[in-house]
């Protein structure tokens, strides 16, 4: 899968792997029902210069995003998150790492779907980005009492148009 064909994923590997975002993400996901993949999206969509979204936009996503997170990505992870309860040896370990990447797989499926989703690409100023992809992670927050659990991923946003 050519990482051309996927500007989403490949803000993903980036992003996630800047300071306090993927625990962040992890907390946003078990302690106040987010999907990870949204705020992501959230994030991206304002970075990346292709603006706001609104409400109506967060729905679609939401609602193509929701029916393969419950059947595919939530079972993925159930799995994977019973195995690493085990004595992970020799194969227990080897079907560890192969749920592991299968869960990363349909993670990067989902966002793929989300990515055909997103507005085209404007010429946003720089200057304005950062604000952008603030405001789409608190669109997508909304009512969600999570705005301190998700203060890294705002540090994050600020830090990568800065």
């Amino acid at each position: 899968m050519a990482e051309t064909a996927d500007p989403f994923w490949t803000f993903t590997l980036g992003f996630y792997g800047r300071p306090g975002v993927s625990p962040a993400c992890i907390a946003l996901q078990d302690r106040h029902h987010c999907d990870v993949n949204l705020v992501l999206y959230a994030c991206w969509v304002g970075l990346s210069g292709r603006g706001r979204l609104g409400a109506a936009d967060l729905t679609k996503a939401e609602e193509t995003n929701t029916p393969w997170r419950n059947s595919v990505i939530e079972r993925l992870r159930a799995a994977r998150r019973a195995l690493k309860e085990e004595d992970r040896t020799g194969p227990v370990l080897e079907l560890y790492e192969a749920a592991k990447a299968a869960e990363l797989a349909a993670e990067r499926i989902a966002q793929r779907r989300l990515q055909l989703l997103a507005p085209a690409e404007a010429a946003r100023p720089e200057s304005e980005r950062a604000a952008d992809a603030a405001a789409n992670l608190r669109l997508y927050l909304r009512g969600k009492d999570a705005d301190d659990t998700a203060a890294p991923i705002f540090a994050a946003i600020a830090a990568a148009a800065g």
